[in-house]
């Protein structure tokens, strides 16, 4: 059944026109706003309006009556709201729509409109009816929430920016702290160097070179984290080829070949000197005991991410260490172990065949 179909079970009832027709009695009684328009007239005027209608605007059934509904129009009328019930009258289709109308006292109201076309047999749009009721109060509610969440996100905004400089101070803080530290440690690493100038023992020269590469390790570490953009992790697979390089150059040899073969991997930066040290120590076994004076050797450093952890290998080609050497107790060992248990993480030393094999694996988040 067409739209306009509906309207000829109307028939059905047999009841003549007038009073005694229902729908006219429903119209008059209701407490809804009416209005039927026809648009079979010039400008499509107004030609029956109920009691409800005449109470929420204030009219006089007279003052209605002939007219065309813009006159509820004013100066704050959105223009978007009268060109969509134009189109919606132009194409004969229903529209529901909220727009705000004036009472002939002049004051405003939401006006939720509903407009429909009723059609003849033919299809034509013989009137067109319309219902209003005043959502002025629904109108303020969502104004009011609109008003809200426009102060909940200027809030919201306020506050982002709050945090966003205070964890600007606080990195600031943290790579001032860093380059203090820095700073420090060279300080530190130079008295190490002009004490062991003025030392003629060489096993204590050599206690306090390798102290000063521990302290320089350290160093490198703070110099990088005063140099990161990121205050809270560190890039040890950067690390690891640097504190390579410089390692294997401050033995002043060149036939120890040095291949690095790392991946990006962070770990938290309260873990990294902690880290930076094992791999310094390890590195340094390796020069010390691999490679023999006058025998060419290989170095292989590698860093790569795990499943929730962080691999870092050092392996040599040297003759490889003998089990009771590997479980001797002295400082660089006892320094590993220690670290180690700290980090949560696991060391292995493996045969390389030939050569040695460290293996450090950590657990990162």
């Amino acid at each position: 059944m067409e739209r306009f179909d509906a309207w000829l079970l109307t028939e059905n009832l047999h009841l003549q026109k007038g009073q005694a027709d229902p729908f006219s009695a429903a119209m008059r009684s209701s407490r809804m706003s009416m209005i039927i328009t026809d648009p079979a007239q010039d400008d499509n005027p107004i030609i029956y309006v109920n009691d409800a209608f005449l109470h929420m605007t204030g009219y006089e059934r007279g003052e209605v009556i002939g007219r065309n509904c813009r006159f509820m129009q004013g100066p704050d009328t959105s223009p978007a709201a009268i060109r969509d019930i134009r189109m919606a009258i132009e194409a004969s289709r229903d529209i529901a729509i909220d727009i705000l109308n004036y009472r002939k006292d002049g004051s405003t109201f939401w006006n939720s409109l509903y407009l429909s076309p009723v059609f003849d047999a033919t299809g034509v749009a013989q009137y067109y009816f319309a219902s209003q009721f005043d959502a002025t109060e629904r109108k303020l509610n969502e104004f009011s929430s609109a008003a809200l969440q426009v102060d909940l996100e200027r809030l919201v905004a306020s506050r982002t920016r709050e945090l966003k400089e205070a964890l600007h101070k606080s990195k600031m803080l943290v790579h001032e702290v860093d380059h203090r530290v820095k700073n420090n440690l060279q300080m530190i690493s130079a008295m190490l160097m002009l004490q062991s100038l003025s030392i003629p023992d060489e096993r204590i020269k050599t206690t306090l070179r390798e102290m000063l590469e521990r302290v320089e390790a350290m160093g490198m570490v703070h110099k990088r984290l005063y140099q990161s953009e990121n205050a809270v992790e560190f890039d040890i697979s950067a690390f690891a080829s640097e504190i390579a390089a410089n390692l294997v150059a401050a033995t002043g040899r060149n036939d120890i070949a040095l291949t690095v073969d790392v991946e990006p991997v962070t770990i938290k930066a309260d873990d990294a000197a902690s880290m930076a040290l094992v791999i310094n120590e390890s590195i340094t076994n390796a020069l010390k005991h691999a490679f023999l004076p006058g025998k060419k050797g290989d170095l292989f450093v590698s860093v790569k991410p795990q499943p929730g952890a962080c691999e870092i290998s050092i392996r040599d080609d040297g003759p490889g260490m003998p089990e009771p050497q590997l479980l001797k107790k002295n400082f660089g060992n006892t320094l590993i172990e220690t670290l180690i248990k700290q980090l949560r993480a696991k060391i292995e030393w493996l045969p390389a065949s030939p050569g040695t094999h460290v293996k450090i694996t950590m657990p990162i988040a």
